[in-house]
């Protein structure tokens, strides 16, 4: 295998008792020390009508990540397309690229982002196109690298500013659909462990065998994943218990106020339900000490064949979310100069 990347994908998630404004410093706090560790890249994501997540519009969130990051790649993890315009979108990441050349990604996905009546609500009361998606992918690229055909209605018009580098654009997915799709465009794929912990290596798989490449592009496989590393188990399964007990009450519908503390989550009555729920959710994480997390990682990437391993993950204490990034920094970087 390649030498493996590491990147990072933060949701801006609001811990009980905290507030919006918080998550977001602490995702740019974050983004700047994952710049500080070397992981390659850093993405946000967008969730709408989502109480317990501040990160609804990734483009405005990177704006901000540049001007207090200096090299670092940023992006979308993902942008919703099919509730936009691809020209608006192309002219969001072009403003981007002028502002932080090559430094950005545009990562893309169909899913809703939220419940159905923030579809409605962004999409002026309609249902969305979802079958446009594939075509609006073709559209967005079209407009982010200035290559209207003549034929086309919108030939001579320019999604601005006009940029001398594109943003690559990434297809995020968690489904065989998604890896077809990825594949048919020849763009790199970013598959979601994190949302869906079975038969991403199929799909991996699928993308690799049937990818078409466009224009000289190359396959590039990805996998996200939650993490949670602590210095010993006992501190990282009480980390963990909080995503835990957020994860099974999601999957629930139940009422949140935040990511719970773990004394809460600890003492958290587990009915034989949830413990399966807390087992099932357990197959997107990684959870344990450097060595243990990193080889994980490494497993994981060799199973997908992946070049690259995204890390996802929630604590309800801000310092131990920073604990489990440097930790694992620190052991990838152990690991590379024995080599």
């Amino acid at each position: 295998m390649a030498h493996l990347k590491y990147s990072i994908l933060d949701q801006s998630p609001i811990s009980e008792g905290s507030n919006p404004q918080e998550a977001l410093k602490q995702t740019a706090t974050l983004a700047q020390k994952a710049e500080e560790w070397s992981y390659t890249r850093f993405w946000v994501s967008e969730h709408h009508d989502a109480a317990t997540l501040a990160g609804s519009s990734p483009e405005v969130l990177i704006a901000h990540l540049g001007a207090v990051t200096k090299k670092i790649r940023l992006g979308s993890g993902g942008v919703m397309l099919p509730h936009y315009s691809a020209f608006k979108v192309a002219e969001n990441f072009k403003l981007l690229e002028a502002l932080y050349p090559e430094r950005i990604d545009v990562g893309v996905g169909r899913a809703p982002g939220g419940m159905p009546r923030a579809s409605y609500a962004l999409n002026e009361g309609k249902k969305r196109d979802v079958g446009r998606f594939p075509e609006q992918i073709d559209e967005l690229q079209m407009y982010l690298t200035d290559a209207i055909p003549e034929d086309h209605k919108y030939y001579g018009m320019k999604a601005t500013p006009v940029t001398p580098s594109a943003p690559p654009v990434w297809m995020l997915g968690s489904g065989q659909s998604s890896a077809e799709l990825a594949a048919e465009k020849g763009l790199p794929y970013m598959f979601a462990q994190f949302i869906n912990g079975e038969g991403g290596q199929s799909f991996a798989r699928t993308y690799r065998d049937r990818f078409i490449s466009h224009s000289g592009s190359e396959a590039y496989q990805g996998v996200a994943i939650f993490v949670v590393c602590q210095e010993t188990e006992e501190q990282a399964e009480r980390v963990a218990s909080s995503m835990d007990l957020a994860l099974a009450m999601g999957a629930q519908g139940m009422p949140s106020k935040g990511t719970p503390p773990p004394e809460r989550a600890i003492d958290y009555p587990y009915s034989k339900f949830e413990r399966l729920l807390v087992e099932e959710n357990r197959k997107r994480m990684i959870v344990g000490t450097p060595g243990q997390v990193v080889d994980g990682l490494e497993k994981l990437a060799a199973g997908y064949a992946a070049d690259e391993v995204m890390l996802v993950s929630i604590a309800y204490d801000f310092e131990d979310k920073l604990t489990t990034y440097r930790l694992i920094a620190e052991e990838m970087q152990k690991r590379e100069n024995r080599k």
